[in-house]
């Protein structure tokens, strides 16, 4: 049977730093601002560590897929209204900054899958030099994000993608890089977050949240600050990793409570 759709605001699809997984929350009307009938939708892409100077990756479209109507095999993709294409600088988006790519509205109903589009021109800079990234013409068509959710007219719904640059970035045979998109989806409302300061701070320095079920990682700004976000409920144990150059020792902080829809805020951690 075909669903009910109502409008839906789709809001905010943003570029960050960091990893993350989840679903997101939901308020009143009177609350969020959101018309009668309507609900809004806010999507963030973010991007955990990678060991380089700048990775520029080429974003052309956001597209979304929901449920298939009736006598359908299978909805068609969808690609958002005003997208704010461009090349961004992923490891610019640290210490909980994100970049706005869409504000839309759609349908609510059954939000299946979003993809993420990119485009040939990504480019990777290792010690000043910059590198050109092969992306394979699958990758191009865009990556394949599960939602699985129904949106309720009225409510806030918020999702965070993880761009893992490590993992993303692949070095040939010939000292050539091919970009192979790694993303993890994030929803906020059944998540928390982990926030705090390093010092000094005139190096980045990793900041890693494991448990035995996930690993949450981000680099601080250039004022030591780091933002951990999508960080599932539970208890974790904290690693600061400064630059191998400052000669610091690593710093971890055990039994760290991340409580789901609440900031963990670690203050100052001096590095010795």
């Amino acid at each position: 049977m075909k669903r009910t759709m109502k409008n839906l605001k789709l809001k905010s699809l943003l570029l960050a730093a960091v990893v993350a997984f989840g679903f997101t929350s939901c308020s009143d009307d009177d609350e969020n601002g959101v018309e009668e009938g309507n609900a809004q939708l806010t999507v963030r892409m973010t991007d955990a560590p990678g060991d380089y100077d700048e990775v520029w990756v080429d974003v052309q479209d956001v597209m979304i897929k929901t449920e298939a109507a009736v006598g359908e095999e299978e909805a068609e993709w969808e690609s958002l209204s005003n997208v704010e294409t461009g090349r961004y600088d992923l490891l610019q988006l640290t210490g909980g900054v994100s970049q706005l790519l869409a504000d839309v509205e759609i349908p609510a109903g059954y939000l299946d899958q979003i993809r993420l589009v990119l485009g040939p021109d990504n480019v990777v800079v290792i010690d000043g030099e910059e590198n050109p990234m092969a992306t394979p013409s699958a990758q191009q068509s865009g990556l394949k994000l599960n939602v699985q959710q129904e949106l309720e007219a009225g409510e806030s719904y918020e999702y965070l993608l993880d761009f893992d640059v490590d993992e993303s970035i692949v070095t040939t045979g010939n000292g050539g890089y091919i970009l192979k998109p790694v993303i993890r989806m994030s929803a906020m409302a059944n998540t928390g977050f982990i926030v705090g300061e390093v010092h000094p701070n005139d190096r980045k320095s990793l900041v890693k949240a494991q448990n035995a079920s996930h690993t949450i990682s981000a680099y601080t700004d250039e004022d030591g600050n780091f933002a951990l976000h999508g960080v599932p409920a539970g208890t974790y144990k904290v690693i600061v990793t400064p630059d191998a150059e400052t000669g610091y020792d690593a710093i971890t902080e055990d039994n760290v409570e991340v409580v789901q829809g609440e900031a963990k805020d670690l203050e100052t951690i001096y590095l010795e």
